[in-house]
């Protein structure tokens, strides 16, 4: 079973299962490839991580904050897909460099499982990771990391979380304000590189990568 994951830009991915399921995270309508996904999930620390309107076409729209004040909790399977998250905190944004505290549970780890991978998308995230959330996440075989190293979390953080994951795959999103070489040198020798001129990466359970491989595919 092989899937298609595609770099829409900033921290959309878009994920399409063998059955054609179409997933794009953090959308908000922004970065945009082939057809209106079916699934989109969301996260709400900035404006360009979720929208209240997305276009009506798209069937399934997933939050990652909870509407009725508690946490959000996805458990569902669609088509060939099955999705579920974990919630962590955020910082609410207020202006250029100015966060007040953090909000308990207003950013997900979405994670889908298709095709015989597991495949995590980190969203927003803000903090350390512990024990009790990687126990929640799992083993990834793919998983999508945020290396900005300032909106989200510390280049340091996030390379700590990378390596404990150990995924076969690591895809950088949010990729604007850090050079790939310091995310590359924190997080160690033991990672490989793949820079490719594509965007989009066709992968299955039988070619993943031997050894843990950052694979950074075509876009901003």
């Amino acid at each position: 079973e092989e899937l298609t994951i595609s770099y829409a830009g900033h921290s959309t991915y878009y994920i399409e299962s063998r059955d054609g399921v179409r997933i794009a995270t953090d959308y908000r309508g922004a970065y945009k490839i082939r057809r209106l996904p079916d699934i989109v999930t969301m996260n709400r620390a900035h404006s360009t991580h979720y929208s209240l309107f997305p276009d009506r076409g798209i069937a399934h729209v997933l939050h990652g904050w909870g509407d009725d004040g508690k946490p959000a909790y996805i458990n569902q399977r669609i088509g060939d897909v099955y999705i579920r998250n974990v919630t962590t905190d955020i910082r609410p944004y207020i202006s250029d460099d100015s966060y007040s505290a953090l909000v308990r549970d207003g950013n997900s780890i979405f994670i889908f499982e298709v095709a015989g991978l597991c495949i995590g998308h980190l969203g927003h995230l803000h903090h350390k990771l512990d024990d009790t959330h990687f126990a929640a996440i799992g083993r990834l075989d793919i998983v999508m990391v945020p290396i900005d190293g300032t909106y989200t979390m510390s280049l340091d953080g996030v390379s700590d979380i990378t390596k404990r994951l150990r995924a076969s795959v690591v895809l950088p999103m949010h990729r604007f304000a850090t050079p790939l070489d310091e995310f590359m040198r924190l997080i160690g020798q033991q990672f490989a590189i793949d820079q490719r001129s594509e965007r989009t990466l066709k992968i299955s359970r039988e070619t993943l990568p031997g050894t843990p491989t950052v694979i950074i595919l075509d876009g901003v």
